[in-house]
């Protein structure tokens, strides 16, 4: 059986959006959501975290389908931009309900957002506490740490936050700009698939936490960020029981947290959908070649941006999985020789695919169709259908 799709081709074993693409044709990729899905894991998430507050990542997918599952669930939100932040309030979100999460901030967004009732903003640097204090006089902000995380799938470090020697010293500039400090945020990198490695990470945060306490900085806000993690063929907790671990470990660790936030996106919403592509072509590039070459028409370029250095290992299912397997090399459609998704790893697929059949990508529902160009050589960007 295909390593990537064992015992998943039974029709009976399918997910809804799976089942869904595999009764219809569609022209070109499109990603099939299922909203269901999106309720029921954010019921599981919710129970596992407690009291801590979902404010679910935007960027995930902001679908407005998803934004209104997820309003009516009760969930808050974590916004990256202004057009997230409208899409959110489209949704019938409440401005006090979302943070503008983002540490880089345009200040005309700023003052947009504080005009629209958005009151609680991310910084890691003084120049954007000078923006926010311009801007949006008065705001709560917390500021968001740099931290280490060795085992996540896509890590998040470098880019954003500050060191943690730092933090003491922008909330002190915070202050002086007429700003409230309220808390801290991380984040441990996407896709974290074992609760245990939080530890070393919240261990690294409560220190920060407890000298600003000790230095008079009251905070009352701890933002635990994502890295829940979805299902790509590798063993994980399932939500509820990871977010539980993770909750433990977070009490250990900081006590009786008046505001707890936690943002997850991936872990939200990757389950909740499937992609519909087609092979395009298969090939050897000798007569000798080990490996086939299929070609996708879909590709980094196209909604499969996460498998740049093969970080996010999808699962595929195809017609023919009940045929003998062979090893390959995958790649996307696009005239870019970066645009191929597996190689370092090749993947198990029916030896007789060819041109022209079908492929499901599963548990895609993250991450994809924000990440399609519009029109990169010519191809449209990812379709969205909503079941």
């Amino acid at each position: 059986m295909n390593a990537f799709a064992a015992g998943l081709s039974a029709r009976d074993t399918l997910s809804r959006a799976e089942r869904h693409i595999l009764a219809h044709r569609f022209d070109r990729p499109t990603l099939v959501l299922d909203t269901e899905v999106v309720a029921r894991q954010y019921a599981a998430l919710a129970q596992g975290l407690g009291r801590a507050r979902i404010h679910y990542a935007v960027k995930a997918n902001p679908a407005p389908e998803i934004l209104s599952t997820l309003v009516a669930a009760g969930s808050r939100f974590d916004a990256a931009s202004r057009p997230e932040i409208e899409m959110c309030l489209a949704a019938g979100a409440e401005p006090h309900e979302i943070s503008f999460g983002n540490t880089v901030k345009r200040p005309a967004d700023i003052a947009w957002a504080f005009e629209a009732g958005v009151d609680l903003f991310a910084a890691d640097a003084e120049e954007e506490l000078v923006k926010i204090a311009r801007n949006a006089p008065g705001a709560q902000v917390y500021i968001r740490l740099l931290v280490m995380a060795t085992e996540a799938d896509w890590p998040l470090s470098r880019k954003f936050g500050c060191a943690p020697e730092m933090a003491l010293d922008l909330m002190g500039r915070a202050v002086m700009l007429g700003l409230k400090p309220v808390g801290l945020s991380f984040h441990v990198g996407s896709q974290t698939r074992r609760a245990a490695m939080w530890a070393p990470v919240l261990d690294e945060v409560a220190k920060v936490w407890h000298a600003a306490q000790d230095a008079g900085f009251e905070l009352d806000l701890l933002n635990i960020g994502g890295g829940f993690p979805a299902y790509y063929g590798q063993s994980v907790q399932g939500p509820e029981v990871y977010a539980g671990e993770v909750m433990r470990l977070v009490r250990a660790r900081f006590g009786d947290v008046p505001r707890i936030m936690a943002e997850p996106g991936r872990g939200l919403v990757a389950e909740c959908g499937a992609i519909a592509a087609e092979v395009l072509l298969v090939s050897r590039k000798t007569e000798n070649d080990l490996h086939r070459w299929v070609y996708l028409d879909i590709g980094k370029f196209s909604g499969l941006a996460e498998t740049m250095d093969e970080a996010i290992r999808y699962q595929f299912v195809t017609d023919k999985d009940f045929e003998p397997m062979g090893s390959c090399i995958l790649a996307g459609p696009s005239c870019d020789s970066a645009d191929v998704l597996y190689e370092r790893q090749p993947v198990q697929l029916p030896v007789g695919l060819a041109a022209g059949d079908r492929i499901v990508i599963r548990n895609c529902g993250a991450y994809t169709s924000t990440y399609a160009s519009i029109g990169f050589n010519g191809f449209p960007p990812l379709d969205v259908v909503v079941i």
